[in-house]
């Protein structure tokens, strides 16, 4: 296992095994490579590459104005760094559009493509609301803790306090300036990409009871890209990485292995 920064500051953990083309995992806004620990431990065996995006966790972020080109030169610069020319790519959440952004501009660096919990077209009800979730935001200048409501089921938070404490601890260590440049892209995500450019076999994944990047968006997200397929995780909401990790974990693990 090594952990390290790139040359402009991005931090990473990167398990290095011979012969496998790493899994790379990106995650949410407001959250830090730490999400995915359900995935690194059960892909231990397998090259896997975890990071903090930019103005997360332990990766710095310098500009005052960013786009989702900015997060795909973060994710190249990291990959061409170690000397990685193909990879599977994870992407969750804002992940997801920064890996659907990644898949549009460096395609041909893709083994294959796993979505998780994207976004697609939002009602004008769905717009308003996160709409109004980032004017608290930006008005309070702190992340509320009934995200973690929406994230996972009551009954699994109530039964793992620790998680709980531990997303929550994540939340409550953003630096509110960065996070509020990151999640304004999240808010205000036009679904403007060129899908047609995205060639390489794609997973779509989201929770069965996800209200923020719902089945019907996944669905149409299947649709639209080519070569992709669809996984809808049974009893999941948006973190169901880390709440249904058993179903995630076997539905890339399949998916990685026939795309390999």
């Amino acid at each position: 296992m090594i952990t390290g920064n790139t040359a402009s500051g991005t931090f990473y953990v990167f398990n290095k095994q011979e012969q496998s083309i790493p899994i790379v995992f990106v995650h949410g806004v407001g959250l830090t490579h730490e999400i995915w620990q359900p995935q690194l431990d059960f892909f231990k065996n397998y090259s896997n590459l975890s990071y903090d995006i930019l103005g997360h966790g332990k990766s710095p972020l310098t500009k005052q104005n960013i786009s989702f080109d900015d997060f795909s030169d973060q994710l190249i610069e990291l990959t061409d760094e170690l000397k990685i020319k193909k990879i599977h790519l994870v992407g969750f959440s804002i992940g997801s559009l920064i890996a659907r952004n990644f898949a549009t501009k460096y395609n041909d660096r893709l083994q294959s493509l796993i979505l998780l919990g994207s976004i697609y077209k939002r009602s004008e009800q769905e717009q308003k609301i996160v709409n109004e979730r980032f004017d608290q935001a930006k008005k309070e200048l702190k992340l509320s803790r009934q995200a973690l409501k929406r994230w996972f089921t009551d009954r699994y938070l109530e039964n793992n306090p620790d998680t709980y404490e531990k997303i929550s601890s994540i939340l409550s260590a953003n630096n509110m300036a960065n996070f509020l440049r990151v999640y304004e892209l999240f808010v205000k995500h036009k679904n403007d990409e060129d899908f047609s450019k995205i060639q390489s076999k794609t997973l779509v994944m989201t929770g069965e009871y996800d209200i923020g990047s719902t089945v019907e968006m996944s669905q149409q997200l299947n649709n639209i890209i080519e070569n992709s397929e669809l996984k809808i995780i049974k009893d999941g909401k948006h973190l169901c990485g880390i709440e249904c990790a058993d179903d995630v974990n076997l539905a890339i693990k399949n998916f990685v292995n026939k795309n390999e």
